[in-house]
């Protein structure tokens, strides 16, 4: 593709018109590079690297003079050719730029396409976007640093979005002439306040709005036990039997547990409570530098096992149920593994919900968990001991930079509003730290070595293999999750034994939980005893439904449940009511 290597410009081909100019570029974007700060001494100001990607991005792309040439020349011609658009537009006449707009919700004010000054702004953001994107494809760069330098301009693009600007919105600039400019003391107000209280980001939700134990996490119960890690929270029973088989909730511990239940109407534990399950739920504990040590042995030990044994002595039953979500499915299914290993036949069935047991391909996620990344992000915790809970917001907030960041930074400080309430993005700023020693393992052995996939992970004294699993299962996935894809997902469900029943939502990594019967709601849902080694093959032969996948779950989980029986009491003697739920542990900050 590259004229030349440009690792190697000092040696320029005889006879190579651009030998000199290569090198010069080489030298100036090795310059450029180190003025990003791309060395030892600052490199922890940027933990996955994207300064050191972007470098390498600027050293490929000086490196090949001809390609750089012709993008360039291309990008001034269209640029010159939405300006005569524009030009042809201002005075009546219905031209089309070079670039055809798509659909974009930033863009939906009709000024962007009927006043011919932002119909050129936009025209002229879609080809710097595209004149990127092509030095990006031109460029010589291995996968990694590829998905890296790919991330960093697509926020660098996202930030320099006309629509985040007060000159180049209209629509704020329609509501400061409506308001007599009180939208914009509004707004400078919401920024003041965001940056002395919010890390300088735009707030996503009002304090206060929404509260564990109230809007929040509210379904009744009751916490039975507690350990320095986690509280285990009994649901009181709504219905005058129960199943035999109780149902134990294995939340993630990146994240508050009440995802799995939110609200009232929302709530995935409700739902199952309200269909005659005795539930409990594991809440995690938000830790700091008093649990730096914590290991992934220990969350499985202490978390997982400890609850389970809770679990059998209050309700008496020999199997349990389980169902897990993201990482917390993750270790659900290491547990069933680590059981099987020891022949132990504790677990009736496991439901998992947008988990990865398969790491190969990460989603999104992955431009954070390469080997660099993973060393710079183990000295950044090692002075705390824990990575604080804003890092892990920022970083689930910039996967999503256009809905998460920038629409509030047009909604609080452009247009002087307050952001909408919603429960979800209340849950999502209620953020947790990560023990150092947890998170650089867990990084390391799934992210970075796939180990459970492989059969290679042990964990308090077990080696993991995932095919001795014999349960039957469920698997929940979501075809727009950018976290855990569902391909991937499909990959994982592969790895274990027993029947599967594979789902795909129409939905993302948290709608996929939160997914009450709705009218919009839809599942696909295979017809085969075993699933094909192609995803796309599974697709293919899928029904789709016209309903949540709560609703196709509801009976599966029913026939793994057992008989109707009178509810357990809530607590024991040896494990008695501690406190009503949600408990302490949840309103840690």
């Amino acid at each position: 593709m590259n004229a030349s290597n440009p690792s190697n410009p000092s040696n320029p081909s005889n006879g190579d018109p651009w030998s000199e100019l290569r090198r010069d570029a080489v030298e100036i974007a090795s310059s450029i590079q180190s003025l990003l700060g791309i060395d030892s001494a600052t490199a922890d100001m940027d933990p996955a690297g994207f300064g050191a990607a972007l470098g390498k991005l600027a050293m490929s792309v000086a490196g090949n003079p001809p390609a750089l040439s012709q993008s360039a020349m291309d990008y001034g011609k269209r640029s010159a050719q939405a300006v005569v658009t524009a030009t042809l537009r201002s005075i009546g006449l219905n031209r089309e730029g070079p670039v055809k707009p798509v659909q974009d919700a930033r863009f939906a004010d009709p000024a962007w396409t009927t006043n011919p000054l932002f119909y050129l702004v936009r025209q002229q953001h879609a080809l710097l976007e595209g004149f990127l994107q092509d030095l990006l494809d031109r460029a010589e760069l291995d996968a990694a640093t590829r998905r890296k330098a790919d991330f960093a301009l697509r926020q660098a693009l996202d930030a320099t979005a006309p629509t985040n600007w007060l000159p180049t919105n209209p629509a704020a600039l329609k509501k400061a002439f409506d308001t007599g400019g009180l939208s914009l003391l509004r707004g400078a107000g919401n920024v003041l306040r965001d940056m002395a209280t919010n890390n300088g980001m735009p707030r996503q939700v009002t304090p206060g709005q929404f509260r564990p134990g109230r809007e929040l996490a509210a379904t009744p119960g009751s916490v039975v036990f507690r350990n320095r890690l986690m509280e285990l929270i009994q649901y009181k029973p709504q219905t005058e039997t129960v199943h035999q088989v109780p149902l134990l909730f294995s939340p993630p511990w990146i994240n508050k547990y009440y995802i799995m239940d939110l609200a009232p109407g929302k709530s995935l534990v409700e739902w199952a409570v309200r269909h005659g399950h005795t539930c409990f739920m594991i809440s995690y504990r938000n830790p700091d530098e008093t649990l730096a040590d914590l290991t992934m042995s220990d969350y499985l030990r202490e978390g997982l096992l400890v609850a389970l044994e809770v679990v059998e002595e209050i309700t008496g039953a020999p199997q349990t149920n389980l169902i897990g979500l993201c990482l917390g499915g993750t270790m659900a299914t290491g547990m069933l593994a680590w059981l099987a290993g020891r022949g132990e036949d504790r677990i009736r069935s496991l439901t998992v919900l947008n988990t990865l047991l398969d790491y190969t391909v990460p989603g999104q996620l992955g431009v954070f968990t390469d080997e660099a990344a993973v060393q710079r992000l183990d000295r950044v915790m090692a002075s705390k001991g824990y990575l604080p809970s804003d890092s892990m917001a920022t970083t689930f907030n910039l996967l999503r930079g256009r809905d998460l960041v920038w629409n509030y930074v047009v909604n609080n400080w452009l247009l002087g509003e307050q952001p909408a309430p919603f429960d979800i993005l209340s849950w999502n700023s209620d953020s947790t730290r990560m023990p150092a020693a947890m998170h650089i393992e867990y990084l390391r052995s799934l992210y970075l070595e796939n180990r459970l996939a492989k059969g290679e992970l042990e964990l308090a004294g077990e080696k993991l293999d995932l095919t001795r699993i014999s349960q039957d299962s469920y698997f929940v996935s979501a075809e727009r999750d950018h976290i855990a894809l569902w391909k991937a997902v499909y990959a994982g469900a592969r790895l274990i034994g027993g029947t599967v029943r594979f789902m795909l939502s129409n939905s993302g990594h948290i709608a996929g939980v939160v997914n009450p019967p709705n009218p919009k709601s839809k599942h696909w849902v295979g017809t085969a005893e075993t699933l094909p080694a192609d995803p796309e093959a599974w697709r293919q032969q899928a029904t789709e439904v016209a309903k949540s996948w709560w609703e196709d779950w509801t009976p599966w989980i029913a026939k793994q449940a057992g008989p109707q029986q009178a509810p357990p009491p809530m607590g024991s003697t040896m494990h008695p009511p501690l406190e009503a739920a949600p408990g302490s542990y949840v309103r840690e900050t």
